[in-house]
């Protein structure tokens, strides 16, 4: 593999962990098979800790791709719970609220995503990564300051109900980039009358990356150690560099 000239590696990140974990167990891989002290590795699109699933990773001049990627279309397998809400509308917060849901059907439910297919307009969750005055969100949502953000123009293509065992439910979504699931839950649950939250999340698919094309992080840094190395041309590797059997962190 040439990791300067650039590679693009599909991962499966873990639950719990965030997006920079993944990339920083990988950059350490490569740096220490290169030997090099620094090397450029970043993500084409930020999954949130509580979800797992296709996170794609890029090396060397592959990061210029990054934007390009990160336009890709998504693909989410959500479980929604009904009658609840949390301030972060997934399980990082407390539930805050109860809300009835006995009204609500599985016909009611088909009949409601479509409103949600299309073009439309959602306001991101408080607690997100979205900048107000050149601050995250997050940062004044967990300090418990109130803040109002924008509605901001998306596409959903797909919204399909795979399960129903009310109040939990779950969904495939496929949508564009900058869709909060997290969201998605909150406005379902208003449109049917109760309340909701997301519990479990997983992106199944990014662009033309599907999950089970994916590596874990363990089979990836495992590829890594044990690889033949490939490099531009006019390039000098490092002394020894691909010799190393320490691929752990």
């Amino acid at each position: 593999m040439n990791f300067i000239s650039g590679e693009i590696i599909g991962i499966d990140k873990p639950y719990g962990w965030t997006s920079f974990d993944a990339v920083k167990r990988l950059r350490g891989a490569i740096q220490r098979r290169l030997h090099l002290k620094k090397f450029k590795v970043g993500h084409a699109g930020t999954l949130d800790p509580l979800a797992s699933g296709v996170l794609i990773v890029c090396t060397g001049k592959a990061t210029k791709q990054i934007e390009q990627l990160q336009n890709g279309t998504k693909e989410y397998i959500a479980d929604i719970m009904l009658g609840a809400t949390t301030p972060s509308f997934d399980l990082e917060t407390e539930i805050d609220n109860r809300y009835p849901f006995e009204h609500i059907s599985k016909e009611m439910i088909l009949e409601t995503l479509p409103r949600f297919t299309g073009s439309i307009m959602q306001v991101p969750p408080v607690f997100s990564a979205v900048k107000i005055d050149g601050k995250r969100a997050y940062k004044y949502a967990r300090k418990g300051k109130e803040v109002e953000l924008k509605a901001k123009p998306l596409q959903i293509d797909e919204m399909e109900l795979l399960d129903c065992e009310l109040p939990l439910l779950r969904l495939r979504i496929v949508c564009s980039k900058g869709t909060y699931i997290r969201a998605l839950a909150r406005d379902l649950g208003e449109a049917l009358g109760s309340g909701a939250h997301l519990v479990a999340l997983r992106r199944t698919r990014v662009g033309n990356i599907k999950i089970d094309n994916c590596l874990s992080v363990d089979e990836a840094v495992g590829m890594i150690g044990e690889c033949d190395l490939e490099f531009p041309e006019n390039y000098t590797p490092a002394p020894n560099a691909g010799l190393t059997d320490n691929v752990n962190t």
